[in-house]
């Protein structure tokens, strides 16, 4: 008998440590439902669509809302973006739990997900990723504008999300809902925020529009640069032209995906 529950305290102990440290992940009881296969390979696509552009490399990651319970999302296991395929995709609650982890490790950022998700109704996927050219304008003065049409999305505003003013001195990474939520306020109702000396966050209502957004705020930032370098006043899109241009961008989307999504399928291996 004091064996026995000499076991339960240490178990119970166990269990409370786990709870304490910034990583652990509470698994979920309940799913959000069943979701077809389509939508998650158009996740696996995605994570290899990113990759081949450049906008993640062996780190970062993409996730979308749960098609049918908007309290739930779905994002890969802890793995390359390019590697992914569709029994690495999990789901989590907007704690950021995993809801069947089956020994599938997670993301430690994975509370940019869930947090956004909780603070934007409006937002469909997410995008975190180390988009190289972006990372002077999230350490510089220079704010990130829109450039050309492609980037309109971002004449509403670029703000820069600074870690150590929500807490975390020393800290780089968004490893808890403190920091998750604080980078959401930071967001805010805007399309991309940028983080100092760390990346970027991408949202918008639709998988496909999330990837054309990563993909055309890194090439922006390369454009603004080499803008830059040429001196002299530079005329940006401005908000209204930003706004009205989004419409076109909703059209654009569906034909570069096509073309993108190609590009990864040739590259895959046959199953």
């Amino acid at each position: 008998m004091k064996r026995l529950v000499g076991l339960a305290a240490l178990a119970a102990a166990i269990s409370v440590i786990a709870s304490q440290h910034p990583g652990a992940a509470q698994t979920s009881p309940t799913s959000g439902g069943s979701v077809e296969p389509a939508i998650i390979e158009d996740l696996v696509v995605a994570n290899r669509i990113l990759a081949d552009q450049g906008v993640l490399d062996g780190l970062g990651h993409v996730s979308i809302r749960h098609p049918t319970n908007p309290n739930r999302y779905l994002m890969s296991r802890s793995l390359a973006p390019a590697l992914v395929t569709a029994d690495d995709v999990m789901e989590y609650d907007l704690d950021s739990n995993p809801i069947d982890a089956r020994g599938r490790s997670s993301f430690i950022e994975r509370f940019i997900h869930g947090e956004i998700y909780k603070a934007r109704p409006d937002v469909m996927a997410v995008i975190h990723s180390h988009s190289p050219s972006v990372i002077p304008f999230g350490i510089s003065q220079v704010p990130m504008k829109a450039t050309y049409a492609m980037a309109s999305f971002l004449a509403a505003g670029v703000p820069v999300f600074d870690i150590r003013k929500a807490g975390g001195a020393g800290e780089l990474l968004v490893r808890n809902a403190q920091f998750g939520k604080a980078l959401a306020e930071t967001l805010g109702d805007k399309n991309v925020v940028l983080m100092r000396g760390h990346g970027e966050v991408v949202v918008a209502t639709s998988l496909q529009m999330v990837v054309l957004r990563g993909i055309y705020a890194e090439i922006n930032a390369r454009l603004q640069m080499q803008a830059i370098m040429l001196g002299g006043p530079l005329t940006y899109l401005d908000l209204e032209e930003g706004q009205k241009n989004e419409a076109n961008l909703e059209v654009a989307k569906a034909r570069s995906w096509e073309l993108w999504k190609r590009a990864v399928l040739e590259k895959m291996p046959a199953k």
